[in-house]
């Protein structure tokens, strides 16, 4: 458990996180929570509600080799990609990190999406093929997932890097061109808009400058997903994804609002910030993690909900910190 804010130092966590029950009784987790803990509600200005939406790991079929219909690349990180932390040039930006490449001199913005796809990339490794090019969007999107490839075997894309352009949500694009109406949207109507659309299908993606670079990882445990930004495999309904500028990676926080799943149900339960996505901004804002399979690609396709988000800090650090949460009104609320 590392840095700072609201969150912190290690030490201010190392005591409770020993006492961490070795247990599966729920009754008996919840207990060790509940005394261990105390909830600060998150909101944002005066709007008390947060909003959640939902990421998955997809699968594509693949091939080592260009071939027929296995056309589109799935790249490594390019040898030429930098990240530079604008911090160590300027305190006020602290926290702050751009990503490029160096050319000549200078150092300048790397290519957007439709440059990648007009010319592709020389200084990246093609780790493979897909057959599916609106498959590769969403991949980039969801930022992991699985490849099916033709060899017989499957194995996991973790996200590794990104060329640092901003992220445009497409849905927004088809909304805004008239092409879905706002009521309908969903990333299985944005698919199915694309499918249905070919000619028009590249350049609404390419409005969307952002591109994700990969690595190959074994499977492993087939139930949980890639790593996430914290550096530990995703847990489905357990791993949410939050804005780093406001939150610390590892704090446990409990999220109740409505998922998209069989209807609608109240999905109520103590997450772990261990992910960030490009579209995850602002304090009351969470992407809930929903695993790998059809049923997760349903829910987190459909899910855009509204609901309560608290992080849980250890008794003796909330009671340290608490003056200073009292002077930020709208922002924090100790709702014991």
């Amino acid at each position: 458990m590392g840095g700072s804010g609201y969150a912190g130092h290690a030490g201010d966590w190392q005591g409770i996180c020993s006492s961490l029950p070795q247990t599966t009784d729920r009754a008996q987790a919840r207990g060790w929570f509940e005394n261990s803990f105390v909830p600060f509600a998150v909101s944002t200005g005066f709007r008390r509600k947060a909003l959640f939406t939902g990421y998955y790991e997809p699968v594509i079929h693949a091939s080592r080799k260009r071939l027929g219909a296995y056309a589109t690349p799935i790249y490594g990180v390019p040898r030429d990609l930098a990240t530079a932390d604008l911090g160590l040039f300027r305190r006020d930006l602290a926290g702050v990190r751009i990503s490029g490449h160096v050319v000549g001199a200078r150092f300048i913005p790397f290519p957007p999406r439709a440059v990648i796809d007009a010319g592709g990339l020389n200084t990246a490794p093609v780790l493979l093929y897909a057959n599916d090019p609106v498959a590769v969007f969403f991949l980039h999107i969801q930022g992991s997932g699985r490849a099916q490839v033709d060899d017989g075997s499957m194995l996991r894309l973790a996200y590794a890097g990104q060329n640092g352009r901003p992220y445009t949500p497409i849905g927004r694009v088809l909304i805004e061109k008239g092409a879905i109406d706002r009521s309908q949207m969903s990333m299985q109507a944005i698919r199915a808009w694309l499918l249905g659309h070919p000619k028009n299908a590249r350049p609404i993606m390419e409005s969307d400058e952002s591109y994700v670079f990969f690595r190959e990882m074994p499977i492993g445990d087939p139930h949980l997903g890639s790593p996430g930004t914290e550096g530990v495999p995703l847990t489905p309904e357990a791993s949410i994804a939050v804005d780093p500028a406001l939150h610390a990676l590892g704090v446990p926080m409990y999220v109740t609002t409505d998922a998209p799943a069989d209807g609608v149900h109240r999905f109520s339960c103590i997450c772990v910030a261990q992910d960030t996505g490009g579209a995850i901004k602002g304090g009351a804002r969470a992407d809930i993690f929903w695993g790998f399979g059809a049923r997760a690609e349903s829910i987190a396709g459909r899910m855009k909900s509204t609901g309560s988000l608290y992080v849980l800090l250890p008794k003796a650090l909330a009671a340290h910190e608490h003056p200073r949460f009292q002077s930020r009104p709208g922002e924090w609320r100790n709702d014991r």
